[in-house]
């Protein structure tokens, strides 16, 4: 039976519904097979549905894109500049140094609502290597013969007293200004002596404290000083001495960007202006213009930015007449208004730092002689800063700052060595140029509008005394802009016209 039944699987094969181990083996291969497929399948659909999303994701960034592009969007294919000035200001100041911050803090001081004025400060020396400011001997004095530079000064030495009060910034250092009382000393020859006398009077009568001084008393005060030559002594004992310019400049520019000043580091190149033509009654045309916007120049760039205002401050100090030039004028028909220039150009002054350890105590003051040497002591331990200025027909060159260090040999150290005999045996440890804003028509200050220029005020040709009244500068300034006209003191002896009728306010000096 059993042989029969193997000769019948050989024939006909296994009994329907029985498998053999290869087959069985075979259909486990297929069976799996299949089952992969379909695992393919189902992970197909989780690959379609990722596929479909990261499709809506980049549609969505596309159609983000192209609302962008359409016109009033702040979209732009190329990087913006961080560092550019915003493309519109209500009042641009040319010039970042101490006049300039002043400015800005009084405009913002006096807005009626905060933000209500926009003020862009353009600046071209971030690091202010060669500004005015920062270079000067930083001395404040109310020894004035006009009426005006001692009132600017009063005020000012006022304002510096409580600058904590004015530029104080919630969560920042207090202010330290490092201001040393010790008054300015003028020494006067005979030739000059009765000038003194006025200017006393005139200073007392402006309510400064000045105190006359004879020989014998200048010595009496100060032994160091050899009195031969000197007829009479002019004293400043309140409100006189010196400070740091730094920290002025520092103060003013911190505060005003507190209240919402915008500086830009940059250099305005060019002026874009609308022209309208007036007939005098002496039958001359002129030409009035109004400034539309300024073109600044990034730094160290091709780039600028156009930036329209309604208002320019001219504080570009040394530099100031420069920027007028770009507006034609000194440029126009011979004879016209148009053809006056500002009359503002850079001169050079250097200052010696040097060291004489016997020298005077901590009592000096700001000692300027009648041969125009002065000195100051600079600090403690014997250190001192000291210069004059040279001959109108010896003004160096002022295309740099370079220091000539024979000027000191030749003109300097002989009158300071025989003013105060002490400084016979010294030592120049530095020296640094800086420029003046010499006004070349009176040596003071331009403040206001030019009578062709109808939108640009001036702050500038201060001539030497331009950090010592910003201050008070800065308010005069802020009100003939806001308010329309002085409130506080009354500078318009000080306006453009006196260039124009040929009236120079000269200071009577006595060196």
């Amino acid at each position: 039976m059993s042989a029969m039944w193997r000769r019948l699987q050989v024939k006909v094969g296994p009994a329907r519904g029985l498998l053999t181990s290869t087959q069985v083996t075979r259909r486990s291969t297929w069976l799996n097979g299949h089952l992969s497929l379909c695992q393919s399948f189902s992970t197909g659909t989780s690959l379609r549905n990722d596929f479909f999303k990261d499709l809506e994701t980049h549609m969505e960034a596309m159609r983000k894109k192209a609302m962008d592009a359409l016109p009033g969007s702040s979209w732009t294919p190329l990087e913006i500049n961080p560092n550019l000035p915003p493309e519109r200001a209500d009042i641009v100041i040319v010039g970042g140094g101490v006049m300039g911050w002043s400015i800005a803090y009084w405009l913002k001081q006096k807005e009626m609502v905060r933000g209500g004025v926009r003020v862009l400060v353009v600046e071209k020396d971030p690091t202010y290597s060669q500004a005015s400011t920062v270079l000067s001997a930083g001395g404040i004095r109310q020894q004035f013969s006009l009426p005006e530079n001692i009132h600017l000064s009063l005020a000012s030495a006022d304002f510096m007293r409580n600058i904590n009060e004015h530029l104080g910034v919630l969560n920042e250092d207090p202010i330290d200004l490092q201001f040393n009382h010790s008054g300015y000393l003028f020494l006067a020859s005979e030739a000059v002596a009765h000038i003194m006398e006025e200017n006393y009077s005139t200073q007392r009568y402006a309510g400064a404290k000045v105190f006359l001084l004879s020989p014998t008393q200048l010595k009496e005060k100060f032994p160091w000083v050899n009195t031969e030559g000197v007829v009479l002594a002019s004293y400043g004992l309140e409100n006189e001495g010196w400070f740091d310019p730094w920290t002025l400049l520092n103060a003013f520019k911190r505060k005003a960007i507190s209240m919402g000043a915008i500086q830009c580091c940059g250099e305005v190149t060019e002026f874009k202006y609308t022209t309208s033509v007036i007939t005098t009654t002496d039958g001359e045309k002129l030409d009035l213009r109004r400034i539309k916007s300024v073109k600044v120049q990034m730094p160290n760039s091709l780039e600028y930015q156009p930036v329209e205002c309604a208002i320019v401050v001219n504080a570009a100090g040394a530099f100031s007449g420069k920027l007028t030039e770009m507006l034609g004028i000194g440029f126009g028909p011979k004879q016209s208004i148009a053809a006056i220039p500002l009359p503002v150009e850079p001169r050079k002054r250097y200052v010696y730092v040097v060291r004489c350890p016997d020298g005077p105590g901590l009592d000096t003051p700001f000692l300027i002689d009648y041969s125009g040497v002065y000195v100051r002591r600079e600090g403690l331990g014997g250190n001192y800063i000291t210069g004059a200025s040279p001959e109108e027909a010896a003004e160096p060159d002022a295309s740099d700052l370079e220091v000539d260090h024979s000027f000191f040999q030749e003109n300097v150290w002989p009158h300071l060595a025989f003013r105060v005999p002490a400084f016979e045996k010294l030592k120049v440890t530095s020296a640094w140029a800086g420029f003046y804003d010499y006004n070349t028509f009176d040596q003071n200050a331009i403040i206001g509008t030019h009578p062709l220029i109808n939108n640009m005020y001036f702050a500038t040709g201060f001539s030497g005394h331009g950090l010592q009244h910003s201050p008070a500068v800065g308010r005069a300034v802020a009100e003939l802009i806001l308010d329309g006209n002085y409130k506080t003191l009354d500078l318009s002896s000080f306006s453009f016209n006196r260039i124009l009728t040929q009236e120079p306010k000269l200071e009577r000096n006595i060196v």
